[in-house]
């Protein structure tokens, strides 16, 4: 990221909320305790009732925005919300997700020569997260293997190949390099569009980073659609972390291939000992993987991917 004087950049929060007015209420109050404001806070709201709009008028500094294609489009959201915003840096926070008091000064510190985003951890208030996988955060290995680990404590800054949503910030420079916010196919339910907006920036060449100290607490508010982590959530990750691969890097690709050989091994290895709902997960994970493969390799031919 460049920058014209020696002026900090200034930081614009897109927060994308639907129907959840208690949640966004503390994260904005936790916007609004940063050590070091926020040049602006926009807040995308997709609801069916004015919750959103009531809680977002007791906030003075916030930007209040209409999403009317309602539930399910998170990535439409952000895409509205970073296209309305002006800030250096745009930095996207879940509703749920209440940031540490200097998570704004440390989301810029992170920044530097051709880094195009940063990441910061994301607790989930889970007993030894920050110690786990700190020496795997964010990593996509050549044969589709992926992984998260993004509330460990790094120590220190390092390099990643993927973003969290919950907690994820791009340069203008490099957003607006990419095309902005990639479009995310229609009719596909949002859920690693992150993976999506990481990886176009790597392809252009922007490092990403995670930034440990940049903070927040993700509490993870309930779904409005499904169940967290059921089976349909599960067939919804699989589809979809394969049609993203899929349309940029290619249906071919070792990327492509490891996802879904791993993805159906570790659903089968689960299937031998607990027969009957981990063969309806890898059902589902395999029901997936073909839905998320047709539409990777359609979305890929409009995409704009290398």
């Amino acid at each position: 990221m460049t920058e014209a004087s020696n002026t900090a950049p200034r930081v614009s929060v897109v927060i994308a909320t639907y129907e959840r007015p208690d949640a966004l209420e503390r994260c904005l109050e936790h916007l609004r305790a940063q050590l070091e404001p926020v040049w602006e806070t926009i807040v995308v709201d997709a609801s069916p009732t004015s919750s959103t709009k009531d809680v977002c008028d007791r906030f003075p500094e916030v930007r209040y925005i209409r999403n009317d294609a309602g539930i399910g489009t998170l990535p439409l959201s952000r895409k509205i919300g970073a296209e309305a915003s002006s800030g250096d840096i745009i930095a996207f926070i879940d509703d749920d997700a209440f940031a540490d008091p200097g998570w704004s000064r440390n989301l810029v510190e992170a920044y530097g020569p051709g880094i195009g985003g940063v990441v910061g951890q994301a607790r989930n208030d889970v007993a030894g997260e920050t110690s786990r996988g700190a020496d795997e955060v964010g990593r996509l290995y050549p044969d589709g293997r992926m992984t998260a680990n993004f509330a460990a404590d790094t120590g220190g800054v390092v390099d990643v190949d993927h973003m969290i949503g919950c907690n994820m910030s791009v340069s203008r420079e490099a957003l607006d390099q990419i095309g902005g916010v990639p479009q995310w196919p229609s009719g596909i339910e949002a859920l690693g569009e992150d993976l999506l907006l990481s990886l176009r920036l790597r392809q252009w060449g922007w490092r990403l980073v995670f930034a440990p100290r940049a903070g927040v607490l993700h509490i993870g508010a309930p779904q409005h659609t499904g169940r967290r982590f059921g089976v349909r959530y599960q067939a919804r990750g699989a589809r979809n972390r394969v049609l993203v691969l899929c349309a940029v890097y290619g249906p071919g690709s070792s990327y492509v291939r490891g996802m879904v050989v791993h993805t159906l091994a570790e659903s089968g290895g689960s299937a031998v000992h607990q027969i009957g709902g981990a063969v309806l997960r890898f059902g589902a994970s395999a029901a997936g993987l073909a839905r998320g493969l047709y539409v990777g390799i359609r979305y890929r031919r409009t995409a704009g991917c290398k």
